[in-house]
């Protein structure tokens, strides 16, 4: 049975040239990295080498790269480090964001404000409810910060982080708290799939995951915008500045070192990327014209700037989403139902229902997402069998 892979933003098969960094630094830079005799220096320049690719990634200095075990942490990490435990600090997010954001900022909320922000169709974010939300609580007596996804992962909306980098400059100008504001970005279905330069929209806090953009799982890293002073969450060691203890994955920090530098080459090839966006409109206009029910869940501005050109989230109404899933599984396609950090739930996705989607839409939407290796035979192959599932199902199994 031929794989058909339409789960990348679910993780992204690790490049070839990945693994073998990875099996060579197991073999000759196994040393502690933080030891000073030369085995440990040797792996310690490895280190290095690699938070330089992923620091040139996004165009900042490597010394603003803290290397953790992957996106969850870095959220994590990002959102703690920043408020603490400060019952007067306040967390501005929405109900779009991945459960690793979703999640600590419900939590953190039996501490200290959560404030969730209101959602326009498509599943964008108004800046200006940002700059509402911060005027609101600007004389809070703690830190103000705001937490936003930049490309969603499960419908491929991007969010106007430009336009809200601009918003909290200027509440910033505006504002006489002492306390801060600040400004955090998911950008872990971002980076790697679009340009992404910390210089130019000059964000406080950035995630990136390596497994995203074909490294390795198990390492991510935050952007720490220079001179932020981030609390520790993980405490036991001086590792990353201070900024986060414990032995580094030193093969898996490589792996994620030429994964950065694979993606940086892949993002300047305009020509890939047009191709690329091509395929998903065909895969979509085809699904459509086959399944005339068929729903998009997409922002309704469909042009580039919207939405990442590999995301497809489609609902298919009045059918159950994991029966479509388990029929194409049993085919060889790979898809999801929203988060995979999800699957398993019988519940539609909350990022769906946040943005409006009917719930018997939502029951049914699955999110096909392509990759930089995804060719038009798989596509081909996928506009075959889906028609084929849905078709069945829908006679067979109607939901409700």
């Amino acid at each position: 049975m031929d794989l058909v892979y339409l789960d990348n933003n679910a993780t992204t098969r690790p490049d070839p040239r990945v693994i073998e960094a990875m099996q060579q630094a197991q073999q000759q830079f196994w040393a502690n990295p933080s030891s000073i005799h030369r085995h440990g220096q040797l792996a310690r320049q490895q280190v290095e080498l690699a938070r330089a690719s992923v620091a040139s990634l996004i165009n900042t200095h490597p010394r603003q790269i803290v290397f953790t075990s992957g996106g969850t942490e870095s959220n994590n990490l990002a959102i703690r480090g920043v408020l603490g435990e400060s019952p007067d600090a306040v967390l501005i997010a929405s109900r779009l964001e991945h459960s690793a954001v979703r999640e600590p900022a419900e939590v953190f909320g039996k501490i200290g404000k959560t404030v969730w922000l209101p959602i326009a169709d498509g599943g964008v974010i108004d800046p200006q409810s940002v700059a509402d939300a911060i005027r609101e609580y600007q004389d809070a007596a703690g830190p103000i910060l705001i937490s936003i996804q930049w490309a969603n992962n499960e419908t491929g909306a991007i969010q106007p982080i430009e336009q809200i980098v601009q918003v909290v400059q200027q509440a910033r100008e505006q504002t006489s708290s002492r306390h801060g504001i600040y400004l955090h970005v998911d950008a872990c279905q971002m980076v790697g799939k679009r340009p992404v330069d910390v210089s130019k929209v000059e964000v406080d806090l950035l995630t990136l995951s390596a497994h995203k953009f074909h490294g390795p799982k198990g390492v991510g890293a935050l952007y720490v915008h220079r001179g932020l002073r981030l609390k520790r969450q993980i405490h036991g060691g001086p590792q990353e500045l201070q900024r986060r203890g414990g032995t580094e994955n030193t093969a898996a920090i490589i792996g994620f070192g030429v994964a950065a530098e694979l993606a940086e080459k892949f993002l300047k090839d305009d020509r890939q990327l047009s191709a690329l966006t091509a395929l998903r409109d065909r895969f979509e206009s085809s699904l459509l014209e086959r399944i005339p029910n068929a729903v998009i869940n997409a922002p309704k501005d469909k042009s580039p700037a919207f939405r990442l050109w590999n995301t497809s989230n489609i609902g298919f109404p009045g059918i159950e989403a994991e029966a479509v899933l388990l029929g194409l599984s049993e085919r060889g396609v790979c898809a999801s139902a929203g988060a995979a950090c999800s699957s398993g739930s019988l519940e539609p996705s909350p990022v769906l229902l946040a943005m409006g989607v009917p719930e018997a839409v939502a029951h049914g939407s699955i999110r096909f997402s392509l990759g930089r290796e995804t060719t038009d035979r798989e596509v081909d192959r996928a506009l075959e069998l889906i028609p084929e599932v849905v078709g069945r199902l829908g006679r067979l199994m109607p939901h409700g």
